[in-house]
């Protein structure tokens, strides 16, 4: 797999790592970030041999938001390339939501393994992943208001959904500063882990999931997204939907082999 300017991505066995790679700039956001992230998720999802996708920055930080810079009208720092970037935009308006996992979402599983800052657009980007683990010295917040701006990358919609109402409108209203220990007592991250060892854990957390059937993990993933806005009667409806063509695949009589067996399974997304 290849990377972008300003983004690396890499293979681990079966997981896709994407970087943001600006650590002088606290992988704050650009069009080469942006353009590279978007197709990141692409690959991933297109690669059958991925199962597994997780999300950190470079230099011990995850990403402080959107370049104020470019945000005002500067280049976006993509040097001679900052032309193709900009037709990438120009030929996709929303690219740069779909980078940010506003209007996209991967098929396969998205961990978030974050160092440092991850505020602003950095905490915009944290909801659109599925599992979520930090270092303890990690920060968060949505600092928009502050600045007079909107957290227009879908903070408005997401939060009250994901943590209490109460914690959501506290973090949007007031731009604070949340740190690791507290942004896991609201439910905004998993798992607190030790400095340096967030990606470490994220890998692990993705091994886990690459062991199991990956039409599973995928049904799973979309059933609870789907029937996230549903009511009991006409969510449990879809789940049969999603879940009953998993029982009929060779992975799920593969599944049942092994156990029986008692051997690793070996499934082959068929």
């Amino acid at each position: 797999m290849s990377g972008t300017e300003h983004l690396t991505v890499r293979r681990e066995g079966a997981t896709a790592v994407l970087i943001l790679n600006r650590p002088g700039a606290k992988n704050a956001l650009t069009l080469p970030m942006l353009v590279g992230l978007y197709d990141g998720w692409l690959d991933a999802d297109a690669d059958e041999a991925v199962r597994s996708i997780v999300l950190t920055g470079a230099g011990g930080c995850f990403c402080a938001g959107m370049d104020l810079k470019a945000l005002a009208g500067t280049r976006s720092m993509g040097g001679d390339a900052d032309d193709e970037y900009r037709a990438r935009l120009r030929a996709d308006p929303d690219l740069h939501w779909k980078a940010m996992l506003r209007h996209h979402r991967p098929r396969k599983p998205v961990i978030a393994a974050v160092e440092g800052h991850c505020v602003a657009g950095g905490t915009e980007i944290l909801q659109g992943t599925d599992i979520r683990v930090a270092g303890a010295s990690a920060t968060f917040g949505l600092f928009e208001v502050r600045r007079g701006l909107f957290p227009i990358g879908g903070s408005t919609v997401r939060l009250p959904r994901q943590i209490a109402r109460t914690h959501a409108l506290e973090m949007l209203l007031t731009g604070r500063e949340y740190g690791a220990e507290e942004a896991y007592a609201i439910g905004l991250i998993g798992h607190v882990v030790p400095d340096g060892t967030a990606l470490e854990e994220a890998l692990s957390l993705a091994e886990r999931i690459n062991s199991c059937g990956p039409l599973a993990v995928e049904a799973v993933k979309a059933s609870v997204y789907e029937t996230a806005d549903m009511g009991e009667e006409e969510g449990l409806a879809a789940e049969l939907k999603r879940g009953w063509p998993v029982f009929a695949t060779q992975d799920a009589a593969e599944g049942a082999r092994a156990f029986a067996e008692k051997r690793r399974a070996v499934y082959r997304r068929k």
